[in-house]
């Protein structure tokens, strides 16, 4: 199968396009919502499963099923009745990627009746874009591809997210849900509906304290916490971070901590060779702005602080640091790494950081 060329910024530019037809009542016959990521077809879904029809007319003219308890040939049957109450009749199919014989929906797609629609929720993985059933949601209704974001991708879609609440979200708070969450945007999403309740009414802007106070992750012993006292060369408050996280190792996963500290230092590397560039090869340095579009940053203040932090460090060390976090990497996963414990990798590869 073609490997998707759907990146997630095209997943989130069609999410926002098809709520707005949604809300417009811009219906289509045929919905196949597919991917990994269920946040965006689960919206979707609820989305229309609310909009279409009144509370009144669901209750006689929409079903809602589940692949693994449901059989193709009934469905197609089902989605060719007329509807009892109101303009359409409604047919949900979720989990669709557990149907069995799942192309025999083909029956109904390939003329699918004007007072019916089908919502497909395939989670996990897509649906074959070879196949009969692929091809015709195509050309009947519409098709949705849900990425999951990567973890650069992340931070500037949680950032937006929060704004569509009216609130303003910063970095180290973001910095500390993701490092916690991964980038589940599901899981994301239920946490922060959980923080908003608990939120004061008046609050304009959600920070560290928030996070702690309402999502159980520390805002002193953290991830974005440990990046800023190596940066800063503050050794003393690596480690005590460090012993923290190695009580705490379920809640502070070394691998996630390694890949932490490899996007710092290669943000680092990266804005000392522009500056190195710009010495010696009279090539111009680029402005915030642009910095800010290379380095994947949000906002200028980030890019400020890892300028100062850059001057702290020459890229020779830089490059040699890298190596290390490369090699911890694999010992995290347990490649020669002498039976220590995650919080005795973790003290170690801060000593050799520090010693470069």
């Amino acid at each position: 199968m073609a490997k998707s060329t759907i990146k997630f910024n095209d997943t989130v530019a069609e999410f926002e396009r098809l709520k707005q037809k949604i809300a417009r009542r811009e219906f289509s016959p045929v919905y196949l919502f597919m991917g990994e990521e269920s946040y965006f077809i689960d919206s979707l879904c609820e989305a229309l499963s609310t909009t279409i029809l009144t509370p009144a007319e669901q209750s006689f003219s929409q079903v809602t099923l589940y692949g693994k308890d449901s059989n193709a040939a009934q469905i197609v049957n089902l989605c060719r009745q007329m509807p009892m109450l109101g303009a359409y009749q409604v047919v949900i199919l979720k989990q669709a990627q557990q149907l069995d014989k799942l192309e025999v929906l083909t029956h109904y797609t390939s003329k699918p009746q004007p007072s019916t629609i089908l919502i497909l929720c395939h989670h996990e993985k897509n649906l074959d874009k070879r196949s009969a059933l692929y091809k015709q949601c195509v050309a009947s209704g519409v098709v949705f591809e849900s990425v999951r974001p990567r973890d650069y991708e992340i931070k500037q879609w949680l950032a937006s997210f929060i704004g569509s609440k009216g609130l303003h979200i910063d970095d180290k708070a973001i910095q500390m849900l993701t490092d916690h969450l991964g980038c589940d945007i599901a899981k994301i999403s239920n946490e922060i509906d959980k923080l908003l309740v608990s939120l004061p009414a008046d609050t304009k802007a959600i920070n560290d304290m928030h996070i702690e106070q309402n999502v159980g992750i520390s805002k002193d012993f953290n991830n974005y916490e440990l990046c800023k006292a190596v940066a800063t060369q503050n050794m003393a408050q690596a480690m005590k971070i460090a012993d923290h996280f190695a009580r705490n190792p379920k809640a502070n996963p070394l691998l996630v901590t390694i890949m932490t500290l490899f996007g710092l230092f290669r943000d680092i590397f990266t804005i000392n060779y522009l500056r190195w560039l710009a010495k010696y090869k009279n090539m111009p340095m680029p402005n915030d702005m642009e910095l800010m579009r290379i380095l994947k940053k949000s906002n200028i203040y980030a890019i400020n602080e890892l300028k100062q932090q850059s001057s702290m460090w020459n890229n020779r060390k830089v490059f040699n640091i890298l190596g290390l976090l490369r090699e911890y990497d694999g010992k995290s996963k347990g490649i020669d790494n002498g039976g220590m414990s995650d919080g005795e990798l973790l003290r170690e590869l801060l000593l050799k950081i520090f010693m470069q």
